[in-house]
């Protein structure tokens, strides 16, 4: 990016800069106070029109609104390098940190696609007491209010009813934020004559209510999980938390936007074909229940996903992608942070991987009273740390990091176990490619204490590459990337094939030639295309490459002669297709004509042979087998065999028939 204006100011001469190495890879300025005293040099720097990078992320609006002043219109990053890399104890040596972390943020994000949610504020509240009519009577002068009391506690009626009081329990609810269904047995009404207490009337089951909020003060089971819009739950007993709950409820009218997480390509899921279930990697690790089973593929719900990423850190397909940001920025970003670091004289740096709320306030807490973070330790913000998938992963090890380490709360965050697996699944890999250390060169760093993140990132320093660093660029889907980069990083010397652990997205279907009829049912089902037929002979191919190891061709066979065997495969032979079965078509035998094979055709006739049923007592009849389509059809016509004819009936006797026989005997 040469055109590029990189503006870093030293806060202060609190930090060292190297210039020398922040020089790298387009126009460097400094500056000790650039946001009060030496406002000018970033106005001279607006005035070229070329894009800014600046090195400050705690002024940002400040800068943001003296380029809106200035009509400026070009690009305008930001990147925090104080915390992040100059206050540190290590500050002097982090000038290639940094130059890596401007590089990176130069790339720009793109726009956050949206959701929109309506809510017109008619609310659901669910009690056991009095709380529920008081939270009620607190809302009723901004929502609509409907109050369902569960009945287990007598609860003392209002003087005045201004909204609904109904007795019920909830049993199950459906939905989001504007869009709600609960299902409710023991439903009734009070009576107007309740005097010290409610009295109810005839209860029924299986009745619904719809409403826009759900404000649940029963102190049972939630009926969602926490990350639901929409619905609020708080412990009745608990009057901090119904007093927050109240104030969100209040909150809930109007028009919303929220982020659409993840993008999603139906024409690409393995989940199911023709009834039959293949893949359920993210059906068994979405934990706000936003993706359900579908026809050919799952279905996920815009609206109900909280965006932890999970679906789409282990889809094998590239049919769920997250999208803030997409794969293609977050791996451009990476390789520029990581071929930055390592163009300004970087070597074997340690990939920190975090998101923005909990590893943004700890690596701030470590910079202002600690350590700081290490030179070598280069930090990478993602929006959710549980999204994270191979290709990120295999790609940073590409690009030169010698370990990778993933920053999480000290309390697992829902969504993680598909983060984890994948940690499992590239440690398999570099240790099949002879590329393991001492220590694990991917692992997560759970904890809620900066001290604590700076002693567990300490060991990791003593990591080194056993590769060349790659530069390949990112192209193409991230299972594409993936291959590539590991291709890029494996020794000449290390095996081909490397076994991988079990549900791993990659590795053959095996299949048992001598049990295999060539039916090409498994054809008929793959989602990537691994299985084919070959339209000109009998035929059954498989490429070992596009096989994402779903299941739907073992689950689909006939003859169960399919199964799997995860493994990482870098022959040459993998990237082909290869012949898994071939047999010799059957010929007509009336136009020579080619069509089936000659081993169905024998198969069949022997087992209806054997059969015993009548319509194939008839050699003729099985000889019908031996023709084709078209000359099946003329010899039924011309031949004078039809094949739906059924046996000889026999002849009908009457009684004057049966008085005869009896007179000539």
């Amino acid at each position: 990016m040469p055109d590029r204006i990189a503006l870093v100011c030293s806060c202060e001469d609190s930090m060292r800069l190297d210039e020398r190495g922040l020089a790298c890879g387009g126009e460097l300025r400094t500056a000790e106070q650039l946001c009060l005293a030496q406002r000018d040099r970033f106005l001279a720097a607006l005035a070229t029109g070329r894009p800014v990078t600046v090195g400050c992320t705690q002024e940002a609006p400040l800068f943001a609104e003296l380029a809106e002043e200035a009509d400026a219109a070009q690009p305008l990053a930001f990147v925090n390098l104080r915390e992040q890399a100059g206050w540190s104890a290590e500050g002097a040596e982090a000038g290639p940190k940094m130059a890596g972390l401007i590089a990176a943020a130069a790339i720009p994000l793109p726009e956050t696609p949206l959701v929109p949610l309506r809510s017109e504020g008619v609310t659901l509240v669910l009690g056991r007491d009095a709380t529920a009519i008081e939270a009620g009577r607190r809302l009723a002068d901004r929502l609509d209010i409907t109050v369902l009391l569960t009945g287990a506690e007598p609860v003392a009626p209002p003087p005045r009813t201004e909204f609904p009081v109904l007795r019920g329990r909830a049993r199950g609810a459906t939905g989001w934020l504007g869009a709600f269904e609960v299902v409710v047995d023991g439903y009734a009404a009070p009576s107007p004559a309740s005097r010290a207490a409610y009295a109810w009337g005839p209860a029924r089951n299986e009745a619904r209510s719809r409403c826009d909020v759900i404000l649940d003060l029963t102190g049972a089971p939630a009926l969602f999980h926490e990350t639901r819009q929409g619905y609020l739950r708080a412990d009745p007993e608990d009057a901090a938390a119904v007093e927050r709950a109240i104030a969100s409820a209040r909150e809930l009218v109007g028009e919303f936007d929220k982020p659409r997480f993840v993008q999603f390509e139906a024409g690409l899921c393995a989940h199911s074909r023709n009834r039959r279930t293949g893949c359920t990697r993210c059906l068994d690790l979405c934990p706000t229940g936003a993706i359900t089973p579908g026809k050919d593929s799952v279905l996920i719900s815009a609206e109900i996903c909280a965006g932890c990423g999970s679906c789409a850190a282990v889809c094998p397909t590239g049919a769920v992608t997250y999208a803030l940001p997409p794969p293609a920025t977050t791996l451009a970003r990476l390789r520029a942070l990581l071929l930055g670091h390592a163009e300004a004289g970087g070597r074997d740096p340690v990939l920190l991987l975090h998101d923005g709320g909990h590893g943004d306030s700890l690596i701030d807490a470590l910079a202002r009273h600690g350590d700081g973070l290490p030179a070598r330790v280069l930090p990478f913000r993602l929006n959710e740390a549980s999204a994270l998938d191979l290709a990120t992963l295999a790609a940073g090890f590409a690009w030169g990091a010698a370990g990778v380490r993933v920053l999480l709360p000290g309390r697992r965050g829902h969504g993680t176990e598909g983060m984890f697996r994948n940690l499992d699944y590239v440690a398999a890999a570099l240790d099949g490619l002879g590329l393991a250390a001492t220590l694990p060169r991917a692992a997560a760093i759970e904890t809620d204490d900066p001290f604590t993140l700076g002693e567990q990132l300490a060991p990791a320093l003593a990591l080194r590459t056993g590769w060349a660093p790659a530069g390949f660029l990112p192209l193409g889907a991230p299972r594409e990337v993936l291959r590539q980069a590991l291709r890029a990083m494996r020794p000449a010397e290390a095996p081909e094939i490397v076994p991988m652990p079990e549900a791993a997205p990659f590795g053959a279907a095996l299949v048992a030639s001598e049990g295999c009829t060539l039916c090409l049912a498994c054809t008929m089902v793959c989602p990537t295309g691994a299985f084919s037929a070959n339209p000109e002979r009998p035929q059954l191919r498989f490429l070992e490459e596009a096989c994402v190891q779903c299941g739907l061709c073992a689950a689909t066979c006939p003859e169960q002669v399919i199964s799997l065997a995860p493994r990482l495969n870098f022959a040459e032979a993998a990237a082909q297709p290869m012949v898994v079965k071939e047999e010799e078509p059957f010929h007509c035998t009336r136009c020579a004509k080619p069509f089936g094979t000659a081993s169905s055709i024998r198969r069949v006739k022997s087992r209806l042979a054997a059969s015993g049923h009548w319509m194939f007592a008839d050699p003729s009849r099985l000889a019908l087998l031996e023709l084709c389509e078209d000359c099946r059809a003329v010899e039924a016509t011309l031949g004078g065999v039809d094949p739906y004819a059924g046996p000889s009936r026999p002849v009908v006797r009457t009684t004057e028939d049966w008085l005869r026989e009896t007179e000539e005997e």
